[in-house]
């Protein structure tokens, strides 16, 4: 895959803190890249660094290979960026609101007119292209905000906490259309507080805490790298004492508990459990009612890596 946003060794300190230490990372071309990490541990900090919002001490930031800088406007136009604050302005009604933002970057009227009219399909705004922002519900109110950062086709996207404080109608609108910009070509940085909005989009994920990299990878390999507790419960099972004996040496087994025909396995760690556990009770011709796996989310890594400590 193809780099288009390089870090290097970025540094950025106030007074006494260091708010990034020493921080590398690619983002590839068409991939969506989780950006993790607890209240203060250098998200919003490493967003503004790269956006050159923000000066930073040491260490180098490349976009398409060149040095990002604060009037780098060729680098720019082809970013988006749609922080968890809502920006609109509310004397202009939907459809303007989105024509200013738009007309930022592209000057042709026509254009920006076909634009325009593709983002509010993507959001799903039809129906509210002459309403003001007042008059719209909390859900309406981010989508707007998304099309406004959206609307002149960036090939980067910086997404904030998109879904905060929406109902699920329009988080799954929400979700779905980040899935239509991915798929339409661009590379999206994804931050947010909700571990199962990372599992169904992203690609690959970093997790930060105290402005370290503490963890990186697919949502599988980060479940690899620590040893969380996989439970496997058997439903409408009779055991007796010599097969619970073999079940007890199968590989990777933490823990058994055999009561009133619920059987329930923890697994320390390991691949296909489950599948193993089925083949083994089909050889023993041991029936049962129903098997059922209960994996690791990525919340149970966050929490193993960060600790389950309350943050400010």
């Amino acid at each position: 895959m193809k780099s288009i946003i390089e870090v290097k060794n970025l540094t950025k300190e106030y007074r006494n803190l260091k708010a990034l230490n020493n921080l590398s990372f690619d983002i590839f071309e068409g991939e969506i890249l989780g950006l993790l990490g607890p209240n203060g541990s250098g998200k919003s900090t490493t967003i503004n660094c790269i956006l050159s919002l923000l000066n930073y001490n040491s260490g180098s930031i490349k976009i398409y290979n060149q040095e990002m800088q604060p009037d780098a406007y060729n680098i720019k136009k082809d970013i988006g960026v749609i922080f968890q604050d809502i920006a609109v302005f509310e004397e202009l009604n939907v459809y303007d609101n989105i024509d200013y933002f738009c007309g930022l970057y592209v000057k042709n009227k026509d254009e920006r007119k076909e634009l325009i009219k593709d983002t509010i399909k993507l959001v799903g705004l039809e129906d509210f292209i002459k309403f003001y922002p007042k008059q719209l519900s909390g859900g309406l109110l981010r989508r707007l905000n998304i099309a406004c950062g959206i609307a002149h086709k960036p090939k980067i996207i910086f997404l904030d906490e998109p879904t905060v404080a929406v109902d699920p109608q329009s988080r799954n609108n929400i979700l779905n259309g980040i899935k239509k910009l991915r798929k339409q070509g661009a590379t999206i940085i994804y931050t947010t507080h909700y571990m199962e909005e990372v599992e169904l989009l992203c690609d690959r994920v970093i997790i930060l805490d105290k402005g370290k990299i503490i963890a990186s990878g697919t949502c599988d390999e980060l479940k690899e790298l620590i040893n969380i507790e996989e439970k496997v419960t058997v439903e409408g099972i009779d055991i007796n004492k010599n097969l619970l004996k073999k079940i007890r040496d199968l590989k990777n087994l933490k823990n058994i508990n055999n009561h009133e025909k619920t059987l329930i396995i923890t697994y320390q760690k390991g691949k296909n459990n489950l599948i193993k556990l089925i083949d083994f009770l089909k050889q023993e011709n041991l029936p049962y009612s129903k098997i059922y796996s209960e994996r690791p989310t990525l919340n149970d890594v966050f929490l193993e890596l960060t600790g389950k400590d309350l943050r400010d």
